[in-house]
């Protein structure tokens, strides 16, 4: 799952990201508004965390312009008093839920899976390849009914593969949405970690899914 989080206190922002990083979501930080406007247009968000104070465009029009433009996408606003009317202005400009800072780390994380569950239309949504299933709200990864270990990179890693089923996915995608938009280090590291997740998912002798391409990527296939 990705979101995006727009926070203009530096730490903070860095904190949320990390922590939700640690939960097996892939973060993009905005630190303005016309950051936030920006990566809003390139990317496809599951939620977004949106501070209201942030310099260039406030969160109250961020939230306005992209209802306004029709996008569904669930939006957590973050109010730095417990003032009623900033909280009111917050959900009248199209936030689905709010939270008072200081806040504890849990709460955030269960505001944002209710807000997730609530934007897919159910209470669990999964994602399967043959008898392979991903829960993202459970943070589970099954095959054959037995559950396996994954790290956080490994689980967003198969999560973005799963979510383009059947699709040739190539490793500059990859990069992007598994690691980082701005990630510039050894692209070798995608290889790295398909190798690992292949080594999980087919122990005791099961089928290939993940398929290489070569020369441009990967691809999920569960064959018959």
């Amino acid at each position: 799952m990705r979101l995006l989080v727009v926070e203009d206190d530096v730490t903070l922002g860095g904190v949320l990201r990390q922590g939700l990083t640690e939960e097996n979501y892939t973060v993009d930080l905005a630190v303005d508004g016309e950051a936030a406007d920006y990566l809003f247009a390139l990317n496809n968000y599951d939620a977004v965390v949106l501070d209201i104070r942030l310099p260039k465009k406030d969160g109250y029009a961020l939230c306005r312009d992209w209802r306004a433009a029709g996008s569904p996408v669930p939006i957590l606003m973050l109010t730095a008093n417990d003032a009623l009317t900033q909280k009111v202005a917050g959900l009248d400009s199209g936030a689905d839920d709010y939270l008072t800072k200081p806040f504890e780390f849990d709460e955030l994380l269960a505001r944002l899976r209710a807000l997730v569950r609530r934007g897919t239309g159910q209470a669990s949504p999964r994602l399967t390849a043959g008898d392979l299933t991903l829960d993202p709200a459970a943070h589970r990864v099954t095959r054959g009914g037995q559950t396996l270990e994954l790290s956080a990179l490994e689980f967003r890693l198969l999560h973005y593969l799963l979510s383009r089923p059947g699709e040739v996915v190539p490793r500059a995608d990859i990069l992007e949405h598994v690691w980082d938009m701005n990630y510039d280090g050894d692209s070798n590291v995608v290889d790295v970690y398909i190798s690992y997740l292949r080594q999980k998912t087919e122990a005791g002798g099961r089928a290939r899914l993940i398929h290489t391409v070569r020369g441009v990527g990967y691809q999920l296939l569960a064959k018959p």
